[in-house]
């Protein structure tokens, strides 16, 4: 019995990470969506796709979903100063402070699913 409860626990956390996402997207999406848009590594955009195609499904899936905040983590964490600069001017964006914000963010959703392991 002491596995089945741990098992519905662990779903039950693993879903309410999915859903602090889901509601984390629905306020910052826009501002997430326009530095992505921003950047020259295509693939945290992407991510950021596959994290929208995730909850337009009835039940959103958690791995999904978790594999998406990842890349999306990676590619804000691999930025280099000098090219959020860049991409500040040019697309006359806050591109540091936006990265530094969405990064911290999707850290702490992040870490709503590895203590739902």
């Amino acid at each position: 019995m002491q596995n089945i409860t741990t098992a519905i626990d662990l779903d039950q956390a693993r879903y309410g990470a999915t859903a602090g996402t889901q509601k984390h997207l629905r306020q910052h999406g826009a501002s997430l969506c326009d530095l992505l848009d921003a950047l020259e590594d295509p693939s945290g955009f992407s991510a950021l796709c596959d994290l929208h195609a995730a909850y337009g499904q009835p039940f959103p899936d958690a791995n999904t979903v978790e594999t998406a905040l990842r890349n999306i983590h990676r590619v804000l964490a691999d930025l280099a100063p000098s090219s959020l600069d860049r991409i500040g001017r040019k697309r006359n964006l806050p591109a540091s402070d936006m990265a530094r914000w969405h990064g911290a963010r999707v850290s702490e959703l992040l870490a709503r699913f590895i203590h739902a392991s």
